[in-house]
């Protein structure tokens, strides 16, 4: 589904607090990925643009957004936290793999999902 899908379907999902867990997460072919928890519903997922582009802001070098419309950024959940504290235990080591090649077979293994992005 698309990121208005997403929020779409939940509108505890629009007006929740997230917090991200990078958006440099690649697949083999090198297609980024962001992996964000959202706080109302537990919720964990992917969120990737077409082409996997990641814009940098140039001043304060943070990203801030794709460079694709927003029908172009698919979400996918694989997984579900009741709270913050059980995703940072179970994703402990996280900041380590993020920028490896593949870094989302590391994800695989800790949460077992098929990925449909």
């Amino acid at each position: 589904m698309d990121i208005e899908q997403f929020y779409d379907e939940n509108e505890k999902r629009r007006n929740s607090a997230e917090v991200e867990f990078g958006s440099q997460w690649s697949n083999a072919a090198g297609r980024l990925y962001k992996l964000s928890w959202v706080q109302e519903t537990g919720e964990l997922y992917l969120m990737s643009a077409p082409y996997g582009e990641v814009i940098e802001d140039p001043v304060l070098g943070d990203t801030v957004g794709f460079s694709e419309p927003l029908e172009a950024l698919t979400v996918q959940v694989v997984g579900q936290f009741a709270a913050l504290t059980d995703v940072e235990k179970e994703f402990v080591g996280w900041e380590d793999v993020i920028n490896e090649e593949n870094s989302l077979k590391w994800l695989h293994h800790h949460l077992h999902f098929e990925l449909d992005l």
